[in-house]
């Protein structure tokens, strides 16, 4: 019998804005009820931002606390994986690229997971990409997430590898030879981004050809592409990802409800196809991790 597939859900990402989405989850009641209706919907993990009340993207370690001490309140069982993305955003000025311009935000990748050795979570993000992503350059530096990841090692955490493009594989390769992350780290295939991987099976199945083998791995399409690409990964072997961090259609022209909307859409096509989703219990098992203990 086939292993049961795992499904994310990202819940609010520091990208969706609430001009997109008026329903965006922000406040951390507002994320925590957000993951907890993900999980009712078919969601194992929960992939977490934070942000403030009016709907800025936030690194306020408080935010997190309570977003996961709301979810641990909860009954809901609900692996957690909190993000280290933000930090690693620049912006050249026009008239002296070596000036930063209103938007980016670089900061010591010490603090950017500052939150995941408070916390300790299940899994945390790290992304492995240097591109140039909308308006900004995005940079994480080798040296960059080697530290992170001597961090998210020590506090216990599994790294999730956000990777972009082919050459984010081949650096979490070199960083799995030297052991800056172990070797059941989960990879996450992102597609669709412009200048990254392009969303298609072709790319899909070319991404997948380049991990270790015996990888866990996921992947997740952007926009109109979230929900062809959740079938695309289920066939192909791998686990899903779906959210208002995503996506914020549930079809053509329509708004999603809300993220448990989308969620049990992507169950649906799961379940179409022959497979079933994995619970919280399952996905710790696969993954290799432990229960979160609360802090």
């Amino acid at each position: 019998m086939a292993d049961p597939t795992i499904l994310t859900c990202a819940v609010t990402g520091n990208i969706t804005t609430i001009q997109q989405h008026p329903g965006l989850p922000c406040t951390p009641e507002q994320i925590a009820d957000a993951c907890i209706g993900a999980a009712r919907a078919g969601a194992a993990i929960v992939h977490v931002h934070v942000r403030h009340a009016d709907g800025r993207p936030s690194m306020e370690i408080e935010h997190y606390r309570e977003t996961v001490a709301r979810i641990r309140a909860s009954d809901t069982d609900l692996v957690i994986n909190l993000t280290t993305g933000p930090g690693g955003r620049y912006i050249p000025s026009e008239d002296d690229p070596q000036i930063a311009a209103p938007g980016s935000m670089l900061l010591h990748p010490l603090k950017r997971c500052e939150h995941i050795a408070a916390l300790r979570p299940e899994i945390c993000s790290l992304d492995l990409n240097t591109m140039f992503f909308g308006s900004s350059v995005v940079i994480n530096t080798p040296s960059n997430a080697r530290k992170m990841a001597a961090v998210i090692r020590e506090a216990g955490t599994l790294p999730e590898l956000e990777v972009f493009d082919s050459g984010d594989i081949h650096l979490a390769h070199d960083m799995l030879k030297d052991g800056s992350i172990p070797n059941h780290s989960l990879f996450q295939i992102v597609l669709g981004v412009k200048y990254g991987f392009n969303a298609s099976p072709e790319t899909l199945a070319y991404a997948k050809s380049l991990l270790p083998r015996h990888s866990a791995w996921a992947s997740f399409g952007i926009g109109r592409h979230a929900f062809p690409m959740v079938a695309q990964a289920y066939l192909l072997g791998g686990h899903i990802r779906t959210g208002l961090e995503d996506t914020v259609f549930i079809e053509k022209g329509v708004l999603a409800p809300d993220n448990a909307a989308l969620c049990a859409k992507a169950a649906r096509i799961v379940q179409e196809l022959g497979g079933r989703l994995a619970t919280p219990g399952e996905a710790r098992e696969m993954l290799g991790v432990k229960k979160m203990n609360p802090r």
